[in-house]
């Protein structure tokens, strides 16, 4: 091909190139000229563009990617090598700059990558605190008025539900038998009682004695009327019936310091002065020895808690508690009250600063309370609220770390979400609860304690058919009967999503857990993507798998769909064999799933 048949064979083809482009994407990628002489002409606009070389390409750049609103390529033409190379490596720079459009300009959809989960025994977390899984329980007195329901409903969470003394299902104590039965089969750990904003105007006094003569009260926290049948006594039965140790939550909003040294008493001294005596009397000879007390409940609450306080007044009341019921049993732990009212100008950072700064030295835990954010948008339901629940905890461990330097604290302090939960009748409402319990195994090494609001919610309830185990049972169950061991550290590498404030959220939430005693690791895996299953190569860092590993998945094909109590054989987990490949198991999450995989260690 001679000089001019390159020339005209390039020109064709730049020129279609670029044409192409104009009419397919509708990109002004400017005109291309080719001249032999020494001046190009004018463009249409008029501009004149002047070059001395022989031979040269004159560009006129309005693509976004140029630097300039104009720029001129040139070129000595020496020989037909040097016009082939010159108008090759221009082509070459006008594809890698379309390329990189596509890349960043066009919302192009990315094919799903297969996600890496490596997992080592060796790199532990922390131990799992089996303390973790506990629930809460308080009598919330709900009326038609209040739920923005017809008058004519009436409902009470304790009273006529876990205490119904004329249920065939109640036991000696008047405590349902079902409810109870869920508990030991969930092995519950604890059961953080009587409140709640309940306990911040409750008399513990109110609630001993003959249930003939204790006195009527008006719930001043939830409404309606407390007849207090179900006091001290009544609690700590349950839970021996369960199995759970007691978390007592002392009033510290319109009681006083004495009230709260006398219940320590009542429960704890062994005899011979007036509460323990009383106690004795009452048919409990030996005393409780309840070691966990709460110094009062969500005392930030300002909206909506009876004895508000702000901090500085919190701090000096609790600490004058502390000391004082300490003085009655020197072996009990304390929880203080740390954030609950998450309102928008971040003033419960601040709170928890304050809390750890005066009480730090006197305090085991400081508790937090946090309820999954409800949105109609289901990734920032399944996604922002994710991010905000870690955010609660990874913020607090922060300023607990902070404060025990500062101000050199040798006693270790650790977190209890006491409260925490999502509500919802569905499958979108479990989800979540694998979410949270995920969260706490995750940062194992100062997430000690945490509640489940609330106990009977366990449980799925036909007001005409009774109790059935539904999938939020089952997800519980997963995770408080097999993860006890040491959390592990977990690499994820997988696609991500995005909410309005938190970028680059990962589609699989991931923990591990491994039981060194039966040598078996347990791998936590939601899917958080709502329509597509998302494959994965689980890899062991420290060693090969051995045997065959078996997956327990909580799914559903509907999230909305409520649960039904003809439907509760189909809540069960759907458990399967996979294959292992020395330090590898390939396995595919299904969409908006829940999976557990039970894998043994060489």
């Amino acid at each position: 091909m001679n000089r001019q048949g390159r020339k005209g064979h390039y020109r064709y083809f730049f020129q279609t190139f670029f044409a192409s482009l104009a009419v397919n994407f509708k990109i002004p990628f400017g005109k291309v000229h080719w001249k032999t002489s020494k001046r190009c002409g004018k463009y249409e606009n008029g501009e004149t563009c002047r070059q001395e070389s022989d031979a040269y390409v004159c560009r006129e750049a309005y693509s976004p990617l140029s630097e300039n609103s104009r720029r001129v390529w040139k070129n000595k033409i020496i020989d037909k090598r040097q016009t082939a190379h010159f108008i090759t490596t221009q082509m070459e720079i006008a594809m890698r700059k379309f390329l990189l459009f596509l890349l960043f300009a066009l919302p192009l959809p990315l094919s799903a990558q297969t996600a890496k989960i490596k997992i080592d025994v060796d790199r532990s977390i922390g131990q799992i605190d089996p303390k973790i899984y506990g629930v809460f329980m308080e009598p919330i007195h709900f009326n038609g008025r209040r739920m923005g329901l017809p008058d004519t409903v009436d409902f009470n969470t304790m009273y006529g539900n876990l205490y119904d003394p004329s249920s065939p299902l109640a036991d000696e104590n008047g405590f349902r038998k079902d409810y109870i039965a869920a508990g030991k089969e969930l092995q519950i750990t604890n059961m953080r009682w009587p409140g709640g904003n309940y306990v911040m105007a409750y008399n513990w006094q109110d609630g001993i004695g003959p249930k003939s003569q204790r006195p009527v009260r008006i719930n001043l926290a939830w409404g309606g009327v407390d007849n207090n049948h179900v006091g001290t006594d009544e609690w700590i039965a349950l839970n021996k019936s369960i199995g759970s140790e007691n978390i007592v939550c002392v009033n510290l909003g319109l009681a006083t310091v004495n009230d709260a040294c006398g219940w320590v008493e009542y429960c704890n001294y062994p005899k011979g002065t007036y509460y323990s005596d009383l106690r004795a009397k009452y048919g409990h000879e030996k005393p409780y020895n309840v070691q966990l007390w709460d110094l009062g409940n969500e005392v930030d609450g300002a909206p909506w808690e009876l004895g508000h306080k702000e901090a500085d007044d919190y701090v000096k009341i609790a600490r004058e508690a502390a000391k004082a019921m300490r003085s009655v049993d020197h072996n009990i732990k304390f929880v203080a009250s740390g954030s609950s009212y998450f309102e928008s100008t971040g003033q419960w950072v601040e709170w928890n600063r304050k809390v750890l700064t005066g009480l730090g030295d006197m305090i085991d835990y400081l508790s937090i309370h946090r309820y999954w954010d409800n949105s109609p948008n289901y990734y920032e339901f399944m996604g922002g609220s994710a991010m905000d629940f870690e955010e609660k905890i990874t913020t607090t461990a922060a300023e607990i770390e902070a404060v025990r330097t500062m101000k050199d604290f040798r006693n270790p302090i650790y977190i209890s979400v006491d409260e925490w939960g999502t509500f919802g009748r569905n499958f979108l409402s479990v989800l979540p609860i694998a979410e949270c319990l995920n969260s706490f195994i995750r940062h194992a090494d100062v997430v000690k304690m945490g509640n489940f609001t609330m106990f009977t919610g366990l449980l799925a309830s036909d007001r005409e058919k009774g109790t059935y185990k539904a999938p939020l049972f089952e997800t519980f169950k997963l995770f408080s009967t097999n993860c006890r061991g040491n959390s592990i550290d977990t690499y994820v590498e997988c696609d991500t999503f995005s909410t309005a404030k938190y970028k680059g959220i990962p589609f699989l939430d991931v923990t591990s857990v491994y039981s060194k005693e039966i040598k078996t690791v347990y791998i936590n895996v939601v899917n958080r993507h709502k329509d597509k299953a998302i494959a994965a190569e689980i890899t062991n860092s420290a060693g090969a798998f051995a045997g065959k590993a078996e997956a327990s998945l909580m799914n559903a094909a509907s999230l909305e769909e409520p649960f039904a109590f003809d439907k509760q054989d189909q809540y069960k987990p759907v458990t399967k064999e996979i294959k292992t490949d020395g330090n590898r198991i390939s396995y595919s999450f299904p969409p908006h799933s829940f999976t557990q995989i039970k894998v043994k260690i060489d």
